[in-house]
């Protein structure tokens, strides 16, 4: 799974120092006017302690969350990760050894994507290694979400045929597994059923 999941390209991020003057979130958040945050979060980005806040306006709390980034030291906001920047972002957290080849600017995925169900919009850099390794970095989060390379492509696909989930990849209630379930058992028990009746009849 440390090969599926590219851990071995992951680089190890500097970590974030105790000793500096941080802003209260709360002055962040009087800026904002919100009432409420679903979630926040203390995050490097590009080397500078970063507050990474989630909120839904009043009222659609069911809808896709605002996302707003906000030095942590001076509390001011910041915009999405520019293209620039998201290359940044993907060459500080790889380590592998290859080069950047392509840059791929995403708004949408489709269920069979191997970003699929993930934050966007976020930019796909795709390093030219053996594995064929891309880092995907959401611009609103400022952080890398996923590490896709060969491996978990293959394990994905056999993840597919194992689930038998041919339009998500990843339902396993969905009514093709549940019907080759409910044959196999009903297989299992009509085999033991034919065993026991073919011995009585033999004896």
């Amino acid at each position: 799974m440390h090969e599926v999941h590219g851990d071995y390209e992951k680089a190890r991020l500097p970590l974030i120092a105790t000793a500096n003057e941080y802003v209260s979130p709360s002055v962040i958040l009087d800026s904002l006017a919100i009432d409420s945050v679903s979630e926040m979060k203390l995050v490097n980005v590009l080397g500078k302690p970063t507050w990474q806040i989630m909120y839904s306006p009043t009222g659609h709390e069911h809808h896709h969350p605002i996302v707003k980034l906000a030095d942590a030291q001076t509390g001011r906001l910041r915009t999405p990760l520019s293209k620039e920047e998201a290359i940044q972002v993907a060459q500080n957290g790889y380590a592998g050894k290859g080069k950047m080849t392509q840059v791929e600017y995403l708004t949408k995925a489709s269920a069979h994507h191997e970003y699929r169900a993930q934050p966007l919009p976020a930019y796909a850099v795709t390093f030219g290694d053996e594995r064929k390794t891309i880092v995907y970095v959401s611009t609103e989060l400022g952080t890398i979400q996923k590490y896709r390379n060969r491996p978990w492509r293959q394990f994905d696909f056999l993840w597919m045929l194992h689930a038998m989930d041919y339009s998500s990849r990843d339902n396993i209630s969905n009514w093709i597994l549940k019907a080759f379930s409910i044959f196999s058992l009903v297989t299992v028990v009509s085999g033991f059923t034919l065993f026991f009746v073919s011995r009585r009849r033999k004896s």
